[in-house]
């Protein structure tokens, strides 16, 4: 038993390095939301995130990743960053008062400017609060990011700009979304330091 624990343990890690090393190759995509998340910035805009399960606390990692620091060795004020899950009060009312389906999308309204930008997480491409939150932001003039998985399912047509991990199993898709996220952040702090 021992044996077949040892090879799924390094299958699992495989797979997980086989999937980075293809998005890898996803250049141009990433770099453009590096775009879009420099220019928020730049104008006093604001990055928001949101997410279901390890992908709200995804959303709450990367938001921290801003609001408090990234790198220690890289000196720079605290830039506006949220995340739609966080407040259990909000999140709670917003459930009760209009639905799952506007859990991201009623707090959004309210915290939302044009000119933000708006990271959807989502290893489905199919959660109904985040599809809401996509749909609210192009109303509202937000630039609409999504960190999918599988094929991007319904929320792909949605996104302004978005990265697909082409795999099912949400663990693989997560540890993706994260190392995504962090090289995403790290290329926008980047930018924005030096000025």
């Amino acid at each position: 038993m021992q044996t077949d624990e040892k090879a799924r343990y390094a299958a699992m890690l495989r797979r997980g390095a086989e999937l980075k090393l293809a998005l890898a190759e996803q250049a141009e995509p990433v770099l453009a939301i590096v775009d879009a998340c420099e220019r928020a910035l730049r104008q006093g805009g604001k990055l928001i995130f949101c997410g279901n399960g390890g992908s709200a606390a995804d959303a709450q990692h990367l938001a921290t990743e801003l609001v408090i620091r990234l790198r220690g060795a890289v000196p720079r004020a605290s830039w506006p960053a949220i995340t739609l899950a966080l407040d259990t009060s909000a999140v709670t009312a917003a459930v009760n008062d209009f639905g799952i389906d506007e859990m991201f999308s009623r707090p959004l309204e309210g915290l939302g400017r044009a000119g933000d930008v708006l990271f959807g997480i989502t290893t489905s491409g199919k959660s109904a609060n985040v599809l809401g939150a996509f749909k609210k932001a192009k109303e509202m003039g937000i630039t609409a990011v999504g960190l999918l998985g599988g094929d991007g399912g319904p929320a792909l047509p949605l996104c302004d700009l978005a990265i697909v991990v082409p795999d099912t199993e949400t663990a693989r898709i997560q540890e993706c979304h994260i190392a995504l996220g962090h090289a995403i952040l790290t290329l926008m702090e980047d930018r924005l330091v030096r000025q």
